[in-house]
């Protein structure tokens, strides 16, 4: 067997290290996972190895012994509050000089391919009406964590050029699915409580990427020939509206969507007056992303539909199979 080596989020559980764990198990494929000591691993986890600490300075070489394939998941990100004297030197310590630590040991160990998990945020935060990113576009990142993101691809296609380790650039819009946290959890509540939510007027279009979508992207990254030195967007294949997204998450929970229409202009003033203009923002604004080239070029298509993937989801917070 190949032995596949990922890297799970520091952050306890990591979100998408723990789905991709149960879809190598699943496959019989062999792998190694890497925690932070202390950290709760899930039930089940093979091949495990404790770090006391991810920084540019980890010792790397237990963790990586006869591994050919690196997948690094392991990412300071988005803080709510963000309490740092300096943002994106935070930022810099955990997504850029411990991913460079990591490479560099997996070059010197001889991994055959590293597949970094990036951020759509490189390429900038809203596209407009039909002019969806694309893999090859210019960066323009707008913030701490993507300015790290973007540091982080360029030293990493820097560290690896003219040498024989592979490397390919995944960067997902906004994850969901079973186990999600955070605004989208927040989002599913809001639905499941009846709460009426004022974006019925909204009129934008988003892409995200169900976990499922994710991984298994990411798995045909590790096997196919021609993923090396590519950069690959990835979502489920359709885009929703705000509103649309609202609506799906309600016909997963059995419940009508209550939309009730507030001019934009009405939410951008009720956003400044209450300080949650990046929110309203996020929900009022484009995203979208092309990925013809990623299905075309790995011969690869989103294999859970974006209502299924909901479905998993809000039954998963449901407790329920």
């Amino acid at each position: 067997k190949m032995l596949f080596y990922f890297l799970q989020n520091f952050s306890a559980n990591g979100f998408v290290g723990s789905h991709l764990c149960r879809a190598l198990q699943s496959r019989g494929m062999a792998y190694r996972a890497v925690v932070r000591e202390g950290a709760q691993a899930n039930p089940g986890t093979a091949g495990l190895v404790r770090l006391p600490s991810l920084d540019a300075h980890t010792d790397w070489t237990t963790a990586l012994q006869d591994a050919t394939t690196v997948i690094h998941l392991a990412a300071r990100v988005h803080q709510v509050q963000d309490t740092s004297a300096d943002p994106l030197q935070a930022f810099r310590a955990i997504n850029l000089h411990a991913t460079l630590q990591l490479a560099r040991c997996a070059q010197e160990m001889g991994v055959q391919r590293f597949i970094f998990v990036s951020t759509v945020k490189v390429l900038g935060e809203e596209t407009a009406p039909d002019q969806p990113f694309r893999a090859g576009d210019p960066a323009l990142p707008l913030d701490a964590y993507a300015t790290s993101k973007h540091e982080a691809e360029q030293a990493l296609r820097a560290l690896v050029a003219g040498g024989s380790m592979e490397l390919v650039i995944v960067r997902p819009p906004l994850v969901y699915g079973p186990g999600v946290r955070a605004n989208f959890a927040s989002l599913v509540r809001v639905v499941r409580r009846g709460i009426p939510l004022p974006l019925a007027c909204v009129h934008n279009l988003r892409s995200l990427v169900g976990i499922d979508n994710l991984v298994s992207l990411l798995l045909r990254c590790t096997q196919h020939a021609d993923a090396g030195g590519q950069n690959f967007l990835v979502s489920d294949g359709h885009d929703l509206s705000t509103p649309d997204l609202v609506r799906q998450l309600a016909t997963a929970l059995g419940q009508p969507a209550r939309l009730w229409p507030v001019p934009l202009a009405g939410l951008q003033l009720a956003a400044r007056l209450t300080g949650r203009q990046a929110a309203v923002q996020r929900l009022c604004s484009s995203l979208q992303v092309d990925i013809s080239a990623t299905c075309q070029g790995l011969q690869w298509a989103p294999p859970v539909s974006v209502a299924e993937g909901l479905r998993r989801m809000v039954a998963d917070m449901d407790g329920t199979p």
